[in-house]
């Protein structure tokens, strides 16, 4: 990660961008839609991705993402489906591509990776995570949000839920 800021931060886009990408950053798409352009530049519509998480870092609000057309292919490889309506719950890998084609020009871009990324597997050696576990666990009464990110195992989410009912909850 680093501290210094990019040019285009300056021109405040409601989407997001090579410039608030700083390295490849796995991401839960929560839906896509059909939706107006939102800078209110043309009035064409765009398969946009609205994610699971709320800040793309800490403090740093997440901002939809337009799927352009070869985003969108990856996603339908990745989903199985060419229906935005499928395109529900899917962890993806966005990273900055500096070589994508706008008309005549190389410029940066997103990209989706064309590979699921891989879960990790949350036990209680990883203090943030299990912490984060059962807060989550205490918000929604089970463990589905964080099953959607990470692998646990049956003993493991017997645990949380019996350490969430313990005297310490």
């Amino acid at each position: 990660m680093t501290e210094k800021t990019h040019y285009r931060k300056a021109f405040d886009s409601p989407y997001l961008s090579s410039a608030d990408i700083v390295e490849p950053t796995v991401l839960t798409v929560a839906r896509v839609t059909l939706e107006p352009d939102r800078t209110k530049k043309t009035k064409d519509l765009f398969n946009t991705a609205w994610f699971a998480e709320k800040e793309l870092r800490p403090g740093e609000k997440l901002k939809p993402m337009i799927l352009n057309a070869t985003n969108s292919k990856t996603m339908k490889g990745l989903t199985g489906s060419a229906f935005i309506d499928d395109w529900q719950n899917v962890r993806i890998t966005v990273y900055v591509d500096p070589n994508v084609r706008f008309g005549k020009e190389s410029v940066e871009g997103l990209r989706i990776s064309p590979f699921a990324p891989e879960k990790r597997v949350l036990t209680p050696d990883n203090k943030r995570g299990w912490e984060n576990a059962k807060a989550a666990y205490r918000r929604d009464g089970n463990l589905s949000q964080v099953l959607s990110r990470v692998d646990m195992s049956a003993e493991h989410q017997k645990q949380i839920a019996d350490e969430c009912k313990g005297p310490a909850a």
